[in-house]
């Protein structure tokens, strides 16, 4: 199994993931211009995606699914009140499937598990994909950690999360209202890289190779601060060799392998 984050930040979030013959694309909230040039880069063209997954309906998740989809039929996969939330922006014809929040589901050599977040949106979620004997979870805009949550980040291989704010940045920014600070700190907001740090290692085991931190504030964050504090905690729990890496805005990163430990 194999994960490239294309972008990742509050100007949108895509992630190809690839699995045996099996490639899809987790969110798709970068431009459609934007999706194609960067899977290019990694030698993907559209037509070769089995599948588009949605977490949830915000245009940065969601923004370049109507033109992309304009000649191309690719089925794109979400929950129904994701689908509800979107349809009417839609003017090309979406070939949706629809499953259930808290559904499991097969997508070629891929296993998916769907499982509900809080964030302010309609209903977002969570996923779990299995393939090859290696688990990938990917939670995305989450507000606060849920048991639910940890149940299924459990025993993961690689682990796709985010680390939006550094609660010290966030408190002295003078640019966001007070308002708009409460809500990302909020439940139903974004976490924090203490938050974040505080799950991985409620969560993390031996099998963990790769974290990768996404959806970075650009201003009350940085990868630097980030990757320290998630690598300082997975330390504490002996866990030195987790590698973790920081998904970008303007840039994607390279392919991402995932393997169990016994054959590295």
């Amino acid at each position: 199994m194999r994960m490239a984050v294309l972008g990742s930040g509050s100007g949108g979030n895509a992630t190809l993931v690839k699995c045996g013959d099996t490639l899809i694309l987790v969110d798709a909230g970068l431009s459609a211009k934007q999706l194609v040039l960067r899977m290019q880069m990694h030698g993907v063209a559209p037509e070769q995606l089995d599948a588009i997954l949605l977490t949830h309906e915000h245009s940065d998740h969601a923004r370049g699914i109507d033109v992309l989809l304009r000649t191309r039929d690719i089925p794109v996969f979400a929950n129904a009140l994701t689908r509800e939330a979107l349809s009417h922006k839609m003017k090309s014809s979406i070939p949706w499937r629809i499953f259930r929040s808290g559904q499991e589901f097969d997508l070629g050599d891929l296993n998916v598990q769907a499982f509900k977040i809080p964030h302010d949106a309609a209903e977002p979620v969570g996923f779990i994909l299995t393939g090859n004997e290696l688990q990938l979870g990917m939670v995305s805009d989450v507000g606060h950690v849920t048991h639910l949550m940890r149940e299924h980040l459990r025993g993961s291989d690689a682990i796709y999360v985010e680390a939006n704010y550094d609660q010290a940045l966030l408190d002295q920014d003078t640019k966001r209202p007070w308002a708009t600070k409460q809500r990302i700190s909020s439940r139903h907001g974004h976490l924090s890289n203490t938050q974040t740090a505080e799950l991985l290692a409620d969560v993390a085991c031996e099998k963990l190779q790769v974290v990768m931190l996404s959806h970075l504030s650009s201003d009350c964050n940085c990868p630097e601060l980030a990757s320290r504090t998630i690598a300082e905690t997975l330390s504490q729990r002996g866990l030195d060799d987790v590698s973790v890496r920081c998904a970008h805005q303007r840039e994607p990163s390279g392919w991402i392998e995932i393997a169990s430990k016994a054959t590295t």
